[in-house]
């Protein structure tokens, strides 16, 4: 079986991630799989750009000037929008050919527009789309934050100015996506029952086929290490408790760092603790913070990765909204307690009290109760191993890759049989 996964980017982000340890775990189980991206960034063979153009580069200006434009000219949710209004044909290129599946992931920003998703649908290989997020079920938005419209149909939206009208943007958008999919046959793979849920619900997926399968993780790399050992190699503290919080971009508002520094607040009683904030723009939440802070800024080293995990004694992500996120599921793979708020997939992923302790929504009270729980009252140890059994049961290469096989059989079978 020939499998050609689709992400715009090869490193960037939680989709880029999840891609790329999914063709891993597919290569490692006997499937010759190909990850297509717009640009290539490592020297992985298996990795394929598309090919070379000034034209990729405008594909994904054009789009932010149309969403620019509807805004307003106004800089607010612009990156919150995707209207898949240009991209590349990839139809004609020899991994498309070749491939016995196609395999969509997070496909935005100028990778491929509606039209071209058509065309995909229309070449008579089975498509299979993992939905890292709620866009393929909605017009335009990647997290629905409450709003309840594309259970119905997408119209006075609000990341729009005046939150829309009934003939808004995202109503257009809507329209084009049914028109993209009428008639047609998506696998749709949630990577969590909570996005499953929400994407059964909505309007525009109407008698598509929905299941739902995590994302893997290589378990060789992300494991247990010495505590000590791994706080040496980073030059960090060894008398502290280190409690650690990562995003890609750690000020955007719904991963929620405002809801940790409230909670930190809470915990200045407790003597000898500190804070790792990993990601982009680290240097700028420090002096926010009421206890000693480390910035440790943009990594993509995975084995330094894996050094903070394993210098950390909890980790915490108090997003408002997330799928299963891939960052709790690395910490509990090193043995380290996770806590965050009970919001989509989160609770599919740390048991309370178990492996780790699910806060109540928007809570930094709850959030600091949990923290102190862990730090503090809980067995430790106990915690500890209940998170790694927790990720080698259910998120293991084999397993993904199990699951999404049967997938892709359903998917080839249903093709056969229409024709």
């Amino acid at each position: 079986m020939r499998v050609l996964l689709v992400n715009t980017s090869e490193r960037t982000g939680g989709a880029a991630v999840a891609a790329n340890r999914l063709m891993k775990a597919l290569i490692n189980n006997g499937v010759k799989a190909k990850l297509l991206v717009r640009e290539k960034e490592s020297s992985t063979l298996t990795v394929v750009p598309l090919p070379k153009s000034p034209m990729l580069r405008w594909r994904f200006l054009w789009e932010r000037l149309v969403v620019f434009f509807h805004l307003h000219f106004q800089r607010k949710h612009l990156f919150e929008i995707d209207l898949a209004n240009t991209g590349t044909d990839i139809t004609s290129l020899p991994e498309f050919q070749e491939a016995d599946i196609i395999h969509l992931h997070w496909i935005n920003q100028g990778m491929l527009s509606l039209s071209d998703i058509r065309k995909i649908l229309r070449s008579g290989k089975p498509v299979v789309w993992t939905m890292h997020d709620i866009w393929p079920a909605t017009a335009i938005c990647h997290l629905t934050l409450g709003c309840r419209n594309f259970m119905t149909y997408c119209h006075h939206c609000r990341l729009l100015p005046g939150k829309g009208s009934s003939h808004d943007l995202s109503s257009k958008v809507w329209e084009r996506k049914q028109a993209m999919i009428d008639g047609e046959n998506i696998y749709y793979v949630a990577c969590s029952k909570w996005l499953e849920s929400e994407a059964k619900r909505s309007k525009l997926l109407d008698g598509q086929k929905i299941t739902s399968i995590p994302n893997p993780i290589d378990l060789h790399i992300y494991n247990r290490g010495v505590k000590t050992e791994a706080r040496q190699r980073l030059g960090l503290p060894l008398d502290k408790k280190l409690i650690l919080f990562a995003s890609q971009r750690v000020t955007n508002e719904n991963k929620g760092m405002g809801y940790l520094i409230e909670a930190c607040r809470r915990l200045q009683d407790l003597s000898q603790v500190a804070v790792l904030i990993l990601g982009g723009h680290a240097e700028e939440v420090v002096e926010q913070l009421p206890l000693e802070a480390f910035p440790l800024g943009y990594i993509n080293d995975e084995h330094r990765i894996v050094d903070i995990y394993n210098a950390t004694d909890v980790f915490v992500l108090p997003s408002l909204s997330e799928n299963l996120p891939n960052t709790i599921m690395e910490a509990m793979a090193c043995g380290v307690p996770c806590v965050g708020f009970r919001v989509g997939g989160i609770p599919e992923e740390i048991d309370h009290k178990k492996n780790g302790y699910v806060a109540e929504y928007r809570s930094s009270e709850d959030l600091a109760r949990g923290i102190r729980w862990i730090l503090t009252e809980a067995d430790y140890q106990a915690l500890s191993d209940n998170a790694v059994h927790k990720v080698v049961q259910n998120y293991s290469q084999h397993s993904v890759a199990m699951k999404y096989l049967d997938v892709y059989h359903q998917a080839m079978a249903f093709k056969h049989y229409r024709l």
